[in-house]
């Protein structure tokens, strides 16, 4: 592993036992590679639980007249993958990734699932070598750094949350189009099955895709809103 100091400071945080960083940033494709069971995906199971729990408890503490309902919101943004990934761009950590050659050359290094994953993996190891509060600590320093690009992305973190949930994605469909050529406005629908679950206009498809995404976001997180599994 080549240059971990460097990430270290900018996590804040060094390792006792090196070999728990090494294992948070090798990658699946690495382990085959090295003919080695040693990958970070126990270290990301763990770091999800971990990231939810310090999310949670800092949320609460910091939103104290929010309703449960926009908690639970604030929550998904702030655990998505558009976030993770940003968090991990922010720390460099896509240059400390141990990769295979094929998942290096075909930008590994670059894709946000991939540093996502590798965030709550770095997350764990943290965890496991210093216990829960220098997880914390590294946490809450990522909470205060801005979040640009997540907070754009409504239709990754909808697909996200609907996916994790329900293993299946959501689906879009322009329901009208309006204006001249150069001056034009769409209207769309997002839809999970038959239901409807929000609506959206703007000057392209992306950006009322976007819009309805962002719509279908709030209703969710309405402390009314339910969907029953088989929808």
């Amino acid at each position: 592993m080549s240059h971990p100091q460097p990430l270290e400071d900018a996590i804040g945080y060094r390792f006792r036992n090196r070999k728990l960083l090494e294992e948070a940033l090798s990658h699946k494709s690495y382990a085959s590679e090295s003919r080695t069971a040693i990958h970070n995906e126990r270290l990301e199971f763990l770091g999800d639980s971990i990231l939810a729990a310090v999310v949670a408890h800092e949320l609460y503490v910091r939103h104290p007249e929010e309703a449960e309902g926009a908690l639970s919101k604030k929550k998904a943004l702030l655990v998505s993958r558009p976030t993770l990934a940003h968090w991990a761009r922010d720390l460099g950590l896509g240059d400390h990734l141990l990769l295979g050659v094929g998942e290096d050359s075909s930008g590994g290094r670059g894709r946000a699932s991939l540093l996502a994953n590798a965030f709550e993996a770095l997350v764990g190891a943290v965890y496991l070598d210093g216990g829960y509060e220098p997880a914390a600590a590294f946490i809450r320093r990522c909470l205060d750094r801005r979040r640009p690009a997540a907070d754009a992305d409504h239709k990754s973190l909808l697909q996200e949350v609907l996916q994790k949930k329900y293993k299946a994605p959501p689906s879009y469909e322009t329901t009208s189009t309006e204006g001249p050529d150069h001056d034009k406005t769409f209207q769309v629908r997002v839809h999970f099955g038959k239901r409807m679950l929000g609506l959206g206009a703007g000057k392209s498809k992306k950006e009322a895709e976007q819009a309805a995404a962002r719509d279908a976001l709030q209703k969710l997180a309405a402390p009314e809103s339910r969907m029953g599994e088989g929808e």
